[in-house]
């Protein structure tokens, strides 16, 4: 097989510029398909909001990065479990337990995700308004 059959996705062959200008037009499509789904679009609303107030709320930079920088995670995560849960489902709707084994794991996942961001969050709430 070479870069020129038709079965070879045609980004291997590029190189340079023009490959990170291809990557990154990939990239948009896949947050643009992101945005097809209800909870990257929740994700992503609330990141406007909450990415902007990690600024105001950070009293440094580390604080900031944490608090912008777990919000950003949590929309990683989820673009990744859509991705698991495509692939699964691309492979056929019949119900197979290494199917709901992947996708439980990647629902596991962004559980952990926003867990994580929560905690970040309410603890720098706390030393804000509390301590």
């Amino acid at each position: 097989m070479s870069f020129h059959d038709p079965l070879v996705n045609p980004q291997k062959g590029r190189s340079g510029f023009s490959r990170v200008w291809h990557a990154t037009l990939i990239s948009l499509n896949g947050l643009r398909a992101g945005w097809g789904e209800p909870a990257f679009r929740q994700e992503a609303i609330l990141a406007v909001f909450l990415i902007p107030a990690a600024f105001w709320l950070g009293r440094h930079w580390v604080e900031t990065a944490l608090l912008a920088g777990s919000i950003v995670l949590v929309m990683i995560v989820e673009l990744l479990n859509t991705a698991v849960e495509a692939a699964i489902d691309r492979i056929g709707p019949e119900w197979h337990d290494l199917s709901k084994r992947a996708k439980d794991m990647g629902s596991a996942a962004v559980l952990l995700s926003v867990l994580l961001a929560s905690g970040i969050w309410l603890s720098a709430l706390w030393q804000c308004f509390v301590a």
